[in-house]
């Protein structure tokens, strides 16, 4: 079991637990990029998408305990982060959604239940909507689905050696290693003006949800995602206690026994 990592102390220094080879990995091209993949293990399929300026090894802590219990785990670098590339296009949460259901193509995977981080949240819960036939359920962690339920920025140390992180990140594993703070503009543009599902596009949606968040989650308003659980038809709200919005880096142990608990009661 990890040992607590709440100041983030470990991760800035470290990252997450490097990943094992994988069954299969490759570049999937697409639409202006180049998606970086890979499949683990066997079983029912699991697909992991990070969060907005990391990347899939932010998932180290998460990937062998999805593994040992009888799951094919699926991670999937987003368009232009970790050892996907872009072009000039703007980023959009849904043409990310597009890319990952390439994946799933690529892979001959039909369904896969969905663990989302933040932005990677965002993607899962887009697909539930648009693509309900590939989605088993979502597993909804730390995001908005409108820009009103975003926190008003507070820079913290936390907040400050997850970026550090990022940067180091960015520049080891990137096509364009020097790209960095114009790759962090782009994205964040889309963060300020996407999503914006309403209330009736979330009760459109019928797949188990379950909406989960940090006590002391820095981005994300309580009440945002209390309502995105109340809008989303037979949605669950979780409450990951003593934990913010890096909560499978803080206490992986806590965030794979609630993520464990969803994936086991999809029908």
């Amino acid at each position: 079991m990890e040992p607590h990592d709440d100041e983030l102390i470990r991760f800035e220094e470290q990252g997450a637990a490097a990943l094992p080879p994988a069954s299969v990995e490759g570049h999937l091209g697409r639409d202006g990029a180049r998606i970086w993949y890979a499949s683990y293990g066997a079983g029912p399929a699991v697909i992991l998408l990070h969060g907005g300026l990391g990347h899939s090894g932010n998932w180290g802590y998460q990937l062998q305990a999805l593994i040992d219990s009888g799951r094919r785990v699926v991670l999937i670098d987003s368009r232009g982060h970790g050892r996907s590339t872009r072009d000039i296009s703007p980023y959009s949460y849904e043409l990310m959604a597009a890319d990952v259901l390439a994946v799933m193509d690529e892979l001959h995977l039909e369904k896969a239940a969905f663990i989302g981080w933040s932005d990677g949240a965002c993607i899962a819960l887009i697909l539930a909507a648009t693509a309900p036939s590939r989605v088993e359920g979502v597993f909804f962690f730390a995001c908005n689905m409108d820009p009103s339920g975003t926190l008003e920025f507070v820079p913290t140390p936390v907040i400050d050696r997850c970026f550090s992180r990022h940067a180091k990140d960015y520049a080891a594993l990137s096509a364009t290693p020097d790209d960095f703070n114009s790759f962090v503009e782009a994205v964040s543009l889309m963060m300020r003006t996407e999503p914006n599902y309403q209330a009736a596009d979330l009760g459109r949606i019928h797949v188990p949800v379950a909406i989960v968040l940090g006590e002391h989650d820095e981005f994300i308003k309580p009440e945002h995602a209390e309502y995105l659980a109340r809008s989303i038809p037979d949605a669950e709200m979780i409450y990951l206690r003593g934990v913010s919005h890096f909560a499978p880096l803080q206490r992986p142990a806590e965030f794979n026994a609630a993520a464990l608990s969803f994936l086991d009661r999809l029908p």
